[in-house]
């Protein structure tokens, strides 16, 4: 049955209002990164480049390396862009555009989110590389979405609350794994850890300015939470959306995230453009 045109809603040239992609535009491997500045890095690594598009904070770049097609997509920030980003790339997937009709077939993706983060482990120096085995959402997004259990864990969920004692007034959290085939596949020598995923930058991530955040101590609770031998690693904006959507949509999803903060240490790595583009690089090595 075809979608209203007010509920997936295209650009005039047909593609994703957003996104502006098509089934056509978007390779089957699909390589999310924050900053639509930082998109351009791929263009020193395609070996060819067939498509690129602009629209708000959103830059999408499709390209070759050694024969692998891949698609360079900037989200913006926070799960809210998520939302749009993952809902609109599995409808470039699965969607007859032209009809706003589901296609027969399903098509999988391969999403791998680049991305800086804050390390909640002393030991996870500035500069390390952190792979999500799991993600933990404290963004509450989906909650917003009905969704089957695979991929989802409520033992985690449940273990995770009784450690935090979080405010009833928060979103409930919800915890996703990542996917195995990708973790295999792209994360040899990295850190393997849980990121954990907030809402916003200061507060829900403990950072103390003009407004004191509502959760004390919410850094040093995280750290010490640990599920199946693994330790929460890091703190970030986009992960949960990501592997929750991947879940429930029936699509791969990975996060590796070039740690730039120490948040026991206090250090900040202000320069790590080089050590982003070798991040990107050696993750497009070893996917193609």
């Amino acid at each position: 049955m075809a979608i209203k045109e007010s509920e997936l809603v295209l650009a005039p040239d047909g593609s994703l209002y957003h996104i502006h992609l098509t089934a056509d535009t978007l390779a089957d491997n699909v390589l999310l990164v924050g900053d639509p500045q930082r998109v351009d890095m791929f263009k020193d690594i395609f070996e060819s480049i067939e498509h690129e598009s602009y629209n708000r904070e959103l830059h999408a770049l499709t390209g070759r390396y050694h024969g692998t097609r891949f698609t360079a997509l900037s989200t913006g920030m926070g799960c809210d862009n998520i939302d749009i980003v993952c809902t609109e790339l599995d409808a470039a997937a699965n969607f007859d555009l032209a009809t706003r009709s589901p296609l027969p077939c399903h098509r999988s993706l391969n999403m791998v989110r680049i991305g800086t983060s804050g390390s909640l482990q002393r030991e996870v120096e500035c500069g390390s590389r952190v792979a999500a085995r799991y993600a933990i959402g404290l963004d509450g997004l989906m909650n917003y979405y009905q969704h089957g259990a695979e991929g989802f864990m409520p033992d985690m969920e449940q273990a995770f609350e009784q450690h935090m004692h979080l405010d009833p007034r928060l979103a409930s959290p919800y915890c996703v794994e990542g996917s195995q085939a990708l973790l295999d596949r792209v994360t040899d020598g990295m850190v393997k850890g849980i990121t954990v995923t907030a809402p916003g930058f200061y507060g829900p991530q403990g950072r103390n300015i003009r407004l004191a955040p509502s959760i004390e101590q919410l850094n040093e609770r995280l750290a010490t939470f640990v599920w199946n031998d693994t330790p929460v690693t890091n703190l970030e904006m986009e992960t949960s959306a990501i592997y929750g959507f991947a879940q429930a949509l029936g699509h791969q999803a990975l996060t590796v995230c070039l740690i730039i903060a120490n948040r026991p240490a206090g250090t900040f790595l202000n320069d790590y453009h080089q050590a982003m583009k070798q991040t990107i690089g050696n993750i497009i090595e070893k996917m193609s």
